[in-house]
């Protein structure tokens, strides 16, 4: 063996019991398991494992690390959670494929997200293609990715940022871009329902695109229209649409957030249940915290950003048309705040593009307009306006009772849905998996250890149909994790977001330390992991 790692409790991701055991990795994979009394192993290396717990890597079904990894190859934030799986393309907004005009306008608008907007230099945009994205990635990465292709990315590259139906012939070439990304190794398609432009496509155009998804066995991804005043409606609308094209549906940061859905995740669950037990194919995931995070331009209404981001800038610098927006803000509920009138002591910046703006970050809205005595609605305005609506916000609307509930959930797995952006980023970027082992399973027992383990390995891996990842089991990658069960925790906080985790002291990816006694070692062996073809 190249490494064995002795005397270790292994959680094999399956979610049964634990057991004693040496395990021999060679070649990348997992060559031999033998269990408490059995012959020992031999290798040119050995791993004192005693005390820890050995588990697959596990699984960030919800990333938003498509430039991070590119820019960082240290990338601490989710390796040293021992992350070894990243999917890239979420929330229908990424970087392939696309068009000259078409990665200009994306950059602009996730700015927020992912850096890389005008003038920022730190990726070279060498690729256009779905796989030639893929292809970069594998000139070694921290971790591993797979990717989605971005409807909202798809749709502004045919259609624009018009809010219209797509004519006969877009929809054939949205069909073919989709089917090209399928080809080239993504593992399905994303939405972005309360995203520009994404959210213009009506459920014909979005069921079209499914069956071609479909066709190739990959899944949808929906943020869906809703995680407000019509979240249980939005959901329901995504499980018909999927049942209709064939589809396999995995639900986005599936929560029930704002006032309206306090204690109402049992609704939710009633209603997957339904859909479970008549046949549909139905995962989701959710990060352990109540706060959700996204773009302050996100919350706006969506026919205020129609024509692209220098379109809805110039409506805010328009006094008439900006007092329309607040209007749809703060009396009706914008489609962009899930049709929940906006409550500004919720949002809280957490962080900016421009330096000179710093001011801003770690207080809410309602707090900094206090400070400057003047209405939220006008503070908003003017940062909107002089980021060039780069800032990031938490928004404090969730429930922890949901949280809860819904992670019991024999269909969840676990995703960050981290925001590596901004100088106050949401906790969760740092602290999603160690913060579902120490908090939810040893402090609270909302699962046991095992079950949380399976929850963040073998079910997503089978969700993304990867026939070697997520189980401890002989012939496997070897993606693993060592931790220790009784101190595993999260270090990041609301007040210290970037603060790395404990208890986590060693990550292997393909057999290498990309972790050892809780230092980031040089290694980049992460890879693209693309589409396994259906039989």
């Amino acid at each position: 063996m190249d490494l064995v790692i002795r005397d270790t409790r292994v959680i094999d991701g399956g979610g049964g019991p634990s057991y004693r055991a040496d395990v021999g990795i060679r070649d990348g994979r997992i060559a031999a398991i033998r269990r408490e009394g059995r012959p020992a192993l031999s290798g040119t290396r050995t791993l004192d494992a005693a005390g820890l717990a050995l588990s697959p890597g596990f699984i960030d079904m919800h990333a938003h690390s498509d430039l991070a990894l590119l820019r960082d190859p240290s990338h601490e934030a989710k390796a040293a959670q021992g992350v070894t799986l990243e999917v890239l393309g979420q929330d229908g907004l990424s970087y392939a494929p696309v068009d000259e005009r078409t990665l200009d306008g994306v950059r602009r608008a996730i700015n927020g997200w992912n850096g890389g907007g005008p003038g920022d230099d730190s990726v070279d945009f060498d690729w256009r293609t779905v796989g030639e994205y893929l292809d970069r990635l594998d000139r070694g990465i921290a971790v591993n990715a797979a990717y989605l292709i971005p409807q909202g990315t798809v749709r502004m590259q045919v259609v624009g940022w018009d809010d219209r139906p797509a004519t006969d012939a877009e929809l054939a070439r949205m069909s073919e871009l989709v089917a090209e990304g399928l080809e080239q190794g993504a593992v399905g398609m994303s939405s972005g329902l309360t995203y520009t432009p994404g959210m213009y496509a009506k459920d014909a155009e979005l069921t079209e695109l499914c069956r071609v998804v479909a066709s190739y066995g990959g899944y949808y991804c929906p943020h869906h229209r809703s995680y407000g005043a019509g979240a249980l409606q939005a959901y329901e609308e995504m499980v018909a649409l999927t049942r209709e094209a064939g589809c396999s549906l995995h639900l986005a940061h599936a929560t029930m957030n704002f006032g309206v859905n306090k204690g109402r995740a049992g609704d939710l669950l009633e209603l997957l249940d339904t859909a479970l037990a008549d046949g549909a194919d139905i995962t989701l995931d959710t990060y352990p915290y109540t706060p959700g995070s996204t773009t302050l331009v996100a919350v706006l209404p969506s026919w205020a950003a129609e024509g692209g981001p220098e379109a809805l800038l110039g409506r805010l610098g328009d006094d008439e048309t900006a007092e329309r927006i607040r209007h749809h803000l703060e009396e009706i509920g914008s489609d962009g705040c899930h049709g929940v009138p906006m409550e500004w002591e919720t949002i809280e910046i957490s962080g900016v593009s421009d330096p000179a703006l710093a001011a801003y970050v770690g207080k809410t809205v309602e707090q900094s307009a206090r400070e400057r005595g003047e209405a939220p609605w006008v503070t908003a305005r003017r940062l909107l306006i002089e980021d060039k609506l780069g800032s990031t916000i938490l928004q404090h609307v969730g429930h922890e009772e949901n949280v809860r509930a819904i992670m019991r959930h024999r269909v969840h797995t676990g995703g960050s849905d981290g925001i590596l952006q901004g100088a106050k980023p949401h906790p969760r970027a740092y602290g999603t998996f160690p913060h579902y082992l120490g908090r939810y399973a040893r402090e609270l027992g909302i699962l046991s250890l095992e079950e949380t383990v399976a929850h963040l390995t073998s079910r997503p891996a089978a969700r993304l149909r990867l026939p070697d990842r997520g189980l401890v089991q002989e012939g496997y990658r070897a993606d693993l994790v060592l931790f220790d069960p009784e101190t595993v925790a999260a270090g990041s906080t609301f007040e210290s977001p970037r603060t790395l985790p404990s208890g986590i002291p060693h990550v292997l990816i393909d057999g290498k330390f990309v972790i050892e006694d809780g230092v980031r070692t040089d290694v980049l062996a992460g890879r693209s992991v693309r589409r396994t073809p259906r039989d």
